[in-house]
C-alpha cells in the first residue's frame, strides 16, 4: 500500500514504545506524587461503522475509523505481526491522539516551511493513489498479447536486443554540455541521476533491455548505431534531448509467451500508468514562470522567512 510521512512516523512510534517501556531505567518514587492526569472522555459510537465513524476527539478535532484503518494500512506487516487487534487499536490511537494534539500547535500558525512540504506530501500522495488505481486491474489476455506481439511480433527468428542507459534533458545545450562533460571523465550514471528529468534517473539512466521496435525511432537508430559503451551525440526526440550509453546487446530467441506472463503484466501496467500521465498533463492548463534563476533552489532559507 502506499506509505506516507504520517504512516512512517506512525511505524515508529509503535515500534518503539514497547522498547522503551521494558528498556527505561528504574527511578525513585519522587517524594510527593503529581496530581493524577484526568483521564480522556469517552462516548459511544452510533450507528453501524463507517469509514467517517468517529473513534476520538482532541479539542474538537475528530480522529476517525478511516484514518486509523489508513494508518494501519500504512504499517510495515513485520512491525505490528502476532499484535492482537485489541492492544494494535490501543496503540494507534494512543500514537493518533498524540500527534493530533502536537500537530494542532503547528497548525494555529505554520510555518512557510510547513505548508511546503505538507503540499509536496499531499502531492505526492494524490499522484501515487491515482496511478494506484489505474495500475490496479488484472491485465486481459488481449492487452497481455497486444503487448507480446509488440515486443516479438509473430516472427520466431532471433532479434537483437539492447541494454542503454541515457540522460533526458529540455534543450540541446543542456545534452551538448552533458556530452562535453561525460568526454572528459564525468560518471555517466552520477550525472543521470543529477540532471536526467527522466524516471530512470533513479537507476542512473539505465533502461534495462529492450529492442529497436519498442523506442521512439530517432532514440532506436541512434542506440542501433552505437558500440557497446559508446556515448551518442545528443539525440532529440518527442521526449526531449537525450545523452545514450550502450551497455551490451544481445541476440535473443524470442520467448515464449507464458514464459514472460508476468513480465508483460508489469508493461500493461506501466504503459497504462504513462498514458495516464500523459493524458492528465496534455489536458491541463500548464503555465511555466520564465527567468528563473536554478540556483534558488539552494535558497533553504527562504522558507524561514
Amino acid at each position: 500500500m502506499l506509505k506516507s510521512l504520517p504512516a512512517l512516523l506512525a511505524t515508529a512510534a509503535l515500534m518503539t514504545q514497547p522498547v522503551l517501556a521494558q528498556t527505561a531505567p528504574e527511578t525513585p518514587a519522587p517524594a510527593e506524587a503529581p496530581a493524577q492526569a484526568t483521564p480522556p472522555a469517552t462516548a459511544e459510537a452510533a450507528g453501524a461503522p463507517s469509514a467517517d465513524t468517529v473513534v476520538a476527539t482532541v479539542n474538537g478535532e475528530a480522529i476517525t475509523l478511516g484514518q486509523m484503518i489508513a494508518m494501519k494500512e500504512g504499517l510495515h506487516a513485520g512491525s505490528v505481526q502476532g499484535l492482537p487487534d485489541a492492544a494494535l487499536w490501543d496503540l494507534m490511537l494512543d500514537q493518533m491522539i498524540r500527534q493530533t494534539a502536537v500537530a494542532q500547535v503547528a497548525a494555529q500558525s505554520p510555518t512557510k516551511r510547513d505548508k511546503a512540504f505538507l503540499e509536496n506530501e499531499r502531492r505526492g500522495y494524490q499522484y501515487a493513489s491515482v496511478l494506484e488505481r489505474v495500475a490496479a486491474p488484472e491485465p486481459t489476455e488481449e492487452e497481455l498479447r497486444a503487448v507480446y506481439d509488440a515486443a516479438f511480433g509473430q516472427k520466431t527468428e532471433p532479434k537483437t536486443e539492447y541494454n542503454a542507459a541515457h540522460i533526458l534533458v529540455a534543450t540541446e545545450e543542456e545534452a551538448k554540455a552533458i556530452a562535453d562533460e561525460l568526454a572528459k571523465g564525468a560518471d555517466f550514471g552520477t550525472l543521470a541521476e543529477e540532471r536526467s528529468t527522466d524516471n530512470s534517473s533513479a537507476n542512473k539512466g539505465d533502461l534495462g533491455w529492450f529492442t529497436a521496435d519498442m523506442m521512439v525511432e530517432p532514440f532506436a537508430k541512434a542506440v542501433e548505431a552505437l558500440e557497446k559503451g559508446q556515448v551518442s551525440a545528443p539525440v532529440q526526440s518527442q521526449f526531449g534531448w537525450h545523452v545514450i550509453r550502450l551497455n551490451d546487446e544481445r541476440t535473443q530467441t524470442p520467448p515464449e509467451f507464458e514464459a514472460v506472463r508476468e513480465q508483460l503484466a508489469t508493461e500493461v501496467r506501466r504503459n497504462k500508468v504513462e498514458a495516464e500521465i500523459q493524458s492528465r498533463v496534455e489536458a491541463a492548463a500548464v503555465e511555466k514562470t520564465q527567468g528563473l534563476d536554478a540556483a534558488l533552489l539552494n535558497r533553504s532559507e527562504l522558507l524561514d522567512n
